[in-house]
């Protein structure tokens, strides 16, 4: 962050990169995280990088052993409404029940998912009829982790672990039983770098006063249960984990997951089901201790993005909030763009730049 909190804009940290290059003025005040990810995107633009650029963005050396921890480098979030009894077309052909599994998705896929119109609307016993995630997996079930290979200053078998403990970090902020009630997430927040003071104030003013920048459903899903309560026990989940080498040899994860929730409305009377989709893409650095401060077992955020459809619109109370059947035939979409919540063929960084100032966007299926 810039002096007063405020954001030094992605195009003043360009022109510094490439000024520092050939020995320009100095750096703004923002965490290095931030400077890493502007020169990645650089790097993925058009044509390439600038001949010689040079990626490595050095840390503020501190006393002792270790270099300062890396700061928060983005946070973005997208919000859906979904209108009409269950979507403005379903297209997933029947209640899923009995239908064939699909594989885990391992790489990005193509196209949204096929299917054919139905009026069939979800239930208590079948709280995914009519919805793609119908043949979705159960939980961390529907996360695929790649192969691990010897990355960085990991071993191979260190990269298992760095996958494991980031599938438990999505377990824990996204899945949690206690944290869908609305529940602290301690048990996710214990795996983050407590070093990392972007995101330790980040996270206080999240719980304390939510607002549109510090808004903890960026990193966690959580309900309010005096309004809902979950339609069974089963969260539907496709998604994929990834990794590559990052910067001073860490192993940068990156999680790109949508999670289906079915409730119904806490204090009974009816049996409706309303379904919230959020898709939450994840980016972590699993930092060597010998040149990052960081806790043994944590991780430091680099990015987060969150898509959220029926979860609430321009609400920033800390939790989900649904619409049911007459909240949604009472609600005017505000002119966004109309969106498919199951389609995962678009990258987040396209979904972030498609609805850049629109405003909350219609589901064409929930």
């Amino acid at each position: 962050m810039g002096k007063g909190g405020a954001s030094i804009p992605d195009e003043e940290w360009e022109r510094f990169l490439k000024e520092a290059e050939a020995g320009g003025a100095g750096a703004p005040e923002e965490p290095s995280a931030r400077a890493r990810m502007v020169a990645q995107r650089i790097r993925e633009e058009p044509g390439g990088p600038p001949e010689g650029w040079r990626t490595y963005t050095p840390a503020r050396q501190r006393k002792g052993k270790g270099w300062a921890a890396l700061g928060l480098a983005a946070a973005v979030a997208v919000v859906v409404v979904a209108v009409g009894p269950w979507g403005i077309a379903d297209w997933f052909d029947g209640d899923g029940t009995g239908a064939t599994p699909l594989a885990a998705e391992s790489e990005r896929p193509t196209g949204p998912p096929a299917g054919e119109g139905t009026d069939r609307p979800p239930t208590l016993d079948e709280p995914f009829r009519g919805s793609p995630a119908a043949r979705w997996s159960d939980g961390t079930a529907g996360i695929h982790l790649p192969e691990a290979r010897a990355t960085g200053w990991m071993s191979r078998a260190e990269v298992a672990r760095a996958l494991e403990k980031t599938r438990d970090f999505l377990a824990a902020s996204a899945l949690d039983p206690a944290v869908l009630r609305g529940e602290r997430p301690d048990e996710a927040m214990a795996l983050i770098n407590p070093h990392q003071s972007d995101v330790r104030d980040f996270l206080k003013k999240a719980f304390r006063a939510p607002d549109r920048e510090n808004d903890p459903l960026l990193l966690f899903s959580r309900f309010r249960s005096s309004d809902v309560r979950p339609a069974g026990d089963v969260v539907k989940t496709r998604g994929r984990v990834t990794f590559q080498e990052g910067e001073r040899g860490a192993v940068q994860v990156s999680t790109d997951v949508t999670y289906v929730y079915p409730v119904v409305r806490a204090a009974g009377g009816d049996d409706e089901v309303a379904r919230t989709i959020v898709r939450r893409e994840v980016v972590m650095s699993w930092d060597d201790p010998a040149k990052i401060v960081i806790e043994p077992g944590t991780f430091s955020l680099v990015s987060y993005k969150v898509d959220t459809t029926n979860g609430g619109c321009d609400t920033y109370t800390g939790y989900l909030t649904p619409a049911f059947l007459a909240e949604r035939a009472a609600t005017r979409p505000d002119g966004g763009a109309e969106v498919d919540p199951y389609d995962r063929s678009t990258s987040m960084e396209e979904r972030m730049r498609e609805s850049e100032d629109e405003g909350c966007g219609t589901a064409s299926r929930s």
